[in-house]
């Protein structure tokens, strides 16, 4: 698991930071105080991956700890008067982290016991320059066939419209491949960059996340795009470190705003604008704890956790994997085999485990943590993320296999991953997406045979010829 404790890590430093945050906080409980560490330790892991790999791996667990650990803890310490009556822990912090903390690191083991050296994050650059000079009209192919179809998917039925969905993620492919395709950095690496592209691609998710209120999708693309461009340029510690911070500036601003952008019900970058005047008037402004603490508490999704403890078992039983096939049904099989298989959505099931009354139109999920827990209780639920990471992690592997003929089917994994990262969503709806996203990228390989072509002959050739 060397993929833990990479070298680019300076762990004396890490060690010495952790050692003053305990100083510091020295009133905080021990399991806070773990859940701390344990998120410092993966927000550190992805900070020094950038640059080096494309980091799903690190993306998962950092997320992860965001949601289960940094925002719980928050709460538990001071900050859960700032939370909706509806939104607030039901049971005592020792009891939510006793089950919280084993099943985050058992998930976390899990992405990185099979993990070699990266596998399945790490690009053969060469691999993918070679794939694009036979191919130079396929990245912007990939992004007009992203931009179309993310436009017409919304006339479609939802199962057909997912397909579409997905194909609309390809305008990032494409632009992945633009930018791996870039030369040395230079001073003014304007078109070495394909400005022009990375502004149609990015606007594009930016009217949309304006169109439809949600910007979890922008964000995490950004995470992708810098990525790829970290890796492309060999971007040092400093820029790093700046577009960190540019990043959690966007992201608490966003956080800020878009809880009353939604509801003026006009969507626009002149009404998200007008929402930030109007938000830094006064003695309050955007950046203010009165502002800053409510916002933050949001980001904590442990108190559906909670709910889910404080009804399962005592006012519903265990599960004992019943509706977990419920969900892997409704994940695996076309709504056609399976015409009463679960909707995304569903507030019925997320009612029933979490004793919430949620209004129509309310999405919420009971999450991997939560459905985990639901169907096999502390020790079992602990055991079932272990299994989920692996088999995250052996998708990332079987990847890494196949991109030895295909070193350009690396550039696809953010498409089947951006969503499954978010651990907030509901787990039917991720292992759903991670399946049809599969499913679509194989046949895309099978179909267009001359262009996927296996480059290990394709090289042999090349050299049977010099000779």
């Amino acid at each position: 698991m060397k993929t833990l404790f990479p070298k680019q890590v300076h762990w004396g430093i890490f060690f010495m930071v952790a050692i003053l945050l305990r100083i510091l906080f020295y009133n905080i409980s021990a399991f806070s105080y773990c859940a701390i560490i344990l998120s410092l330790y993966q927000f550190t892991l992805l900070f020094a991956g950038l640059g080096n790999i494309i980091p799903i791996r690190y993306l998962f667990g950092a997320f992860m700890c965001l949601q289960f650990c940094i925002g719980p803890t928050l709460v538990y310490n001071g900050l859960d008067q700032y939370q909706a009556l509806a939104y607030r822990m039901r049971i005592p912090e020792a009891e939510y982290f006793r089950y919280a903390l084993p099943a985050v690191v058992a998930f976390i083991i899990g992405l990185h016991l099979t993990a070699g050296n990266f596998k399945g994050e790490i690009l053969d650059e060469e691999g993918i320059n070679v794939f694009i000079e036979r191919n130079p009209r396929v990245p912007y192919f990939f992004i007009i066939l992203g931009l179309v179809t993310s436009v017409i998917s919304g006339f479609f039925p939802s199962e057909i419209a997912f397909v579409f969905y997905l194909l609309g993620s390809f305008k990032f492919i494409g632009l992945f491949l633009l930018i791996i395709n870039g030369k040395e950095m230079r001073l003014l690496p304007v078109r070495e960059m394909k400005l022009l592209p990375l502004t149609i691609v990015l606007g594009s998710i930016i009217i949309s996340s304006l169109g439809s209120g949600m910007f979890h999708d922008l964000l995490i693309w950004i995470i992708f795009i810098g990525s790829v461009y970290a890796i492309q340029y060999k971007i040092g510690f400093n820029i790093k470190l700046i577009g960190c911070c540019i990043f959690i500036l966007l992201a608490i601003i966003i956080q800020e705003l878009k809880g009353d952008y939604r509801k003026s019900g006009n969507a626009g970058l002149e009404t998200l604008t007008e929402d930030y005047e109007i938000k830094n008037r006064g003695d309050n402004s955007i950046f203010s704890f009165s502002s800053l603490a409510p916002s933050v508490t949001r980001i904590n999704q442990g108190f559906i956790i909670t709910n889910i403890i404080n009804t399962v078992p005592d006012r519903q039983p265990f599960e004992h994997g019943s509706e977990m096939k419920i969900i892997l049904e409704a994940a695996i099989l076309p709504r056609i085999l399976a015409p009463d298989k679960l909707n995304a959505g569903d507030r019925a099931i997320f009612m029933k485990y979490t004793g919430m009354h949620i209004k129509e139109g309310t999405s919420m999920a009971l999450s991997s943590l939560g459905d985990a827990y639901i169907n096999y209780g502390y020790v079992g639920g602990c055991l079932f993320m272990f299994l989920l990471g692996l088999t995250y992690s052996a998708v990332l592997n079987s990847f890494e296999k196949h991109s030895v003929k295909h070193p350009v089917l690396l550039l696809f994994l953010p498409l089947i991953f951006y969503y499954p990262i978010r651990p907030d969503c509901e787990l039917q709806t991720i292992l759903g997406h991670l399946v049809k996203s599969v499913f679509l990228i194989a046949v895309m390989v099978y179909v267009f045979k001359d262009i996927f072509v296996d480059q290990t002959t394709l090289l042999e050739e090349t050299s049977l010829r010099q000779v």
